[in-house]
């Protein structure tokens, strides 16, 4: 009996190998397949899928056989390892052991959108919205439930996300991306606050960041950033107006139709700082570091006025003779290639072999649209001679940053 017992269990054991022996081979065949493809293709995973349902997905579709054996070599060798929800780039001749290696380092293919210095906050809706590869949750929110849905109820969006280049898979959410901008930004404007200079008129880094986004819509030459932002904290010093057009296209809002004139100067809004004193209430586009560094760090000096010379650059004045000059050399006599800002760099280029995101540039969405043609005329009393209003159509102001403040109250 006990002889036929061993016997049995010897058997056994044998079989026991064999199909130990058979499933191994199997599952070695199935790793080692190449993939039934012949072009690059991408395999989405959307999240929450497993691996199990991948492996019976591309059995179905072709790209793969012995799906079970697949599923067997995962369950007992990867049970713990995540499938990482986005898409992975399948290319010709890979095996299905190269597939599952891509899965365990979670190399998922990356997109990116960028945001660009100076857009405003419809601007930045509008290339989330029109960017595929994200799903899309804010169709159909107003900014402030889009604030909400952020976490940052009750808090302006205007100037409060970072611009810069964000990396994204397949599947992340238009909030997702949003908030590493929010989040970016809060990082930027607390680590230029902790250095800032001592003689700065802030009480808060969020009117640095609204004196930022003056600088930012009123030059793009590097250098000049730190000097536009000592004019404005000078003016402030000494109770001069701001007189910054950007702040009041923005505060026209829709009704900017890319002509500004005298009359828009008088009219009274929270933004229009011909009217108000000090800063505006917000930001009025968003801003890059540099400027949040100027507008912390503005350049000494006795410089109080300014002109664009027509190349984006801009002659800076101490006195109002020498700014009347200024305003008659530059914009009284403009070249045909007059530029009020530096001609727009190319779209930046994706690396990684994929499509740019923001290749196409965003349409200039009011409030802040920033003319390149407005009419010259000459500046604004006190400035000597002021050319007359003609009637009944108001006269186009000069160019944003030609116009003279007011003598202080």
């Amino acid at each position: 009996m006990r002889r036929k017992f061993l016997l049995l269990l010897e058997t056994g054991l044998v079989l026991a190998g064999l199909c130990l022996g058979a499933s191994a081979w199997k599952i070695h065949s199935a790793l080692e397949q190449p993939l039934n493809i012949t072009q690059e293709e991408l395999l989405e995973v959307p999240k929450g899928t497993t691996p199990t349902r991948t492996f019976y997905r591309l059995e179905a579709d072709g790209v793969i056989k012995d799906a079970f054996w697949l599923r067997v070599y995962w369950r007992f060798n990867l049970a713990g390892q995540p499938l990482h929800k986005g898409e992975y780039r399948m290319q010709p001749g890979m095996t299905v052991e190269g597939l599952i290696d891509l899965w365990k380092r979670g190399d998922i293919v990356q997109y990116s959108l960028t945001l660009v210095e100076g857009w405003n906050f419809h601007q930045v809706r509008a290339a989330l919205a029109k960017d595929e590869k994200l799903e899309q949750t804010l169709n159909g929110l107003s900014d402030s439930e889009v604030m909400d849905k952020l976490g940052h109820t009750g808090i302006f969006p205007e100037g409060r996300f970072f611009p810069d280049t964000y990396r994204f898979v397949r599947g992340m959410t238009d909030v997702e991306l949003l908030k590493k901008a929010y989040d970016r930004l809060d990082e930027v404007l607390a680590k230029e606050w902790g250095q800032r200079s001592a003689d700065v008129p802030y009480t808060e880094p969020y009117q640095a960041l609204i004196m930022a986004s003056l600088v930012e819509k009123e030059t793009g030459v590097p250098q000049e950033r730190g000097q536009i932002a000592g004019v404005f904290v000078r003016r402030m010093a000494i109770g001069m107006l701001l007189q910054t057009d950007p702040t009041v296209i923005y505060g026209l809002g829709d009704r900017y139709s890319g002509k500004l004139t005298r009359a828009h100067l008088k009219e009274a809004t929270p933004y229009n700082t011909y009217m108000i004193s000090g800063l505006p209430p917000t930001p009025i586009a968003m801003v890059g570091r540099e400027a949040i560094h100027a507008a912390l760090n503005p350049v000494a000096g006795n410089s109080l006025y300014f002109v664009a010379r027509g190349d984006g650059s801009h002659v800076f004045s101490d006195d109002l003779d020498a700014h009347n000059n200024a305003v008659r050399e530059f914009q009284l006599k403009r070249r045909a290639d007059y530029r009020s800002s530096p001609a727009p760099a190319s779209s930046p280029e994706i690396q990684n072999g994929e499509t740019p995101e923001a290749e196409a540039p965003i349409p200039a969405a009011s409030p802040n649209s920033d003319p390149e043609t407005v009419p010259p005329v000459a500046p604004q009393e006190p400035v000597a001679a002021p050319a007359p209003e003609p009637e009944p159509e108001p006269e186009p102001v000069p160019e944003p940053d030609a116009t003279a403040p007011q003598n202080p109250q």
